[in-house]
């Protein structure tokens, strides 16, 4: 597979790059290894980059697969299970820019993704690598945008897709998605991290080929967000990349496309990654503030479902990140989240609750001095405003809703 191997993080083991494991028999994460092509100087990528971004057909219109290189050099063209998903906007508005006190402030929204969220950036790697080796079923546990991206990439594969969901935690929008590609859900008594468990632990001996984050064919494919996002400013780095923060899967990504990307010379310099976590879903921001002497975890609760994570499973990968970038992990409430989303919402942008965290996360990091407001950041906006419909909906009393008769005096009086 190119050169290409897995490998432990744990005990350094070596596996072979088709094997259907995401974990060595040690327990640790498994993650590839090997040469992505560095033959190339800088100014060639960019290049090759720029001319790919030309094409509207094939898997060079794919805002991953433009990166294939750099993401899974073994696919072959024709056989790259792609939407295409990527090419996602940098957003500028002023108003945000005023809302997080911060002159210089960009959004990355991954929610323009087919299925509207980031997870697409993964799942058309993992699918694709699934279809490769053959495998006949995948699965994942999920808050709901894992499940929802899985499976739309697995009907177009044409594989059966299982998604395990905490019973009653999982937002409908996402839900309804899931339904729609025809998954086989099973609602879990217990939370996400219960879910995980089960199909981590138990997905081999059933014949299911897992594709959680914690699967290393899809954290390759999460990099190309940060690859793309730097093919935006023309490989001009911003001082900083902020990001919500759950199950550490995209933390752990961006970090590994940071220093790959500054190896092939295509950046002179590394962003600072600030990973924003849900107070009330927090363990990592605690693991951040004892040094990671600690690997804490917590029952997590938050309105901001898609890291309403306890036990965040990338853990060891993220802290790498951090380290790597001289980054920083903090915290926002449910209610400074929320103001985030109005805020993002108002501005004809819109999110779901996680991803507002970035934005709550950045005025957060500039009032306490640790961002400078002078500085240039980009904020990763994760999941789409109808991910999460819920939180808007949920008290009609409050909705901006005027009933009015049928006749034109009626909506005269109501617009007065």
């Amino acid at each position: 597979m190119s050169g290409r191997t897995l490998g432990c993080r744990a005990c350094g083991a070596a596996q072979e790059g088709t094997s259907l494991r995401s974990r060595c028999e040690c327990g640790g994460l498994l993650e590839l290894r090997g040469s992505i092509g560095t033959e190339r100087p800088g100014a060639e990528w960019k290049k090759l980059f720029a001319e790919r971004r030309l094409s509207s057909t094939g898997p060079n219109a794919s805002g991953v697969w433009r990166y294939r290189e750099l993401v899974y050099p073994e696919a072959a063209p024709s056989a790259i299970v792609t939407f295409p998903e990527g090419n996602t906007p940098l957003l500028h508005r002023e108003a945000l820019n005023r809302f997080a006190g911060l002159g210089e402030l960009l959004f990355k929204h991954e929610g323009q993704n087919p299925t509207g969220s980031f997870k697409d950036r993964g799942m058309t790697v993992g699918a694709t690598h699934a279809a490769r080796l053959g495998v006949g079923a995948v699965a994942c546990a999920s808050t709901g945008n894992t499940a929802a991206s899985m499976a739309a990439y697995a009907a177009q594969a044409g594989l059966t897709a299982v998604v395990l969901v905490p019973e009653g935690r999982i937002a409908l929008g996402k839900l309804a998605q899931t339904v729609a590609y025809g998954a086989k859900i099973l609602a879990v008594r217990g939370d996400f991290d219960a879910c995980l468990r089960l199909v981590d632990e138990g997905g081999q001996a059933l014949g299911l080929y897992l594709l959680n984050s914690i699967n290393p064919f899809r954290l390759e494919g999460q990099k190309a967000i940060v690859l793309e996002l730097l093919d935006q400013l023309g490989w001009n780095p911003p001082d900083w990349i902020v990001l919500p923060a759950g199950n550490l899967g995209n933390l752990s990504a961006f970090g590994r496309a940071l220093s790959e990307a500054r190896a092939l010379g295509l950046i002179d310099r590394l962003p600072r990654l600030a990973a924003i976590q849900a107070a009330g879903a927090a363990p990592f921001a605690k693991s951040f503030a004892d040094g990671f002497a600690t690997r804490h975890r917590v029952d997590a609760e938050t309105v901001a479902t898609a890291i309403r994570i306890g036990d965040p499973a990338s853990y060891e990968r993220a802290v790498e990140s951090i380290r790597l970038t001289n980054g920083v992990v903090t915290t926002a409430t449910d209610a400074e989240i929320l103001e985030a989303k109005a805020a993002i919402d108002r501005a004809g942008v819109g999110c779901e609750p996680a991803s507002a965290a970035s934005l709550a996360g950045v005025r957060r990091l500039v009032r306490e001095g640790t961002i400078a407001p002078t500085e240039r950041a980009v904020a990763v906006l994760t999941g789409h405003l109808l991910k999460d419909p819920e939180i808007l909906l949920k008290d009609r009393s409050a909705l901006p809703i005027t009933e009015v008769d049928a006749t034109l005096s009626a909506v005269a009086a109501a617009l007065e």
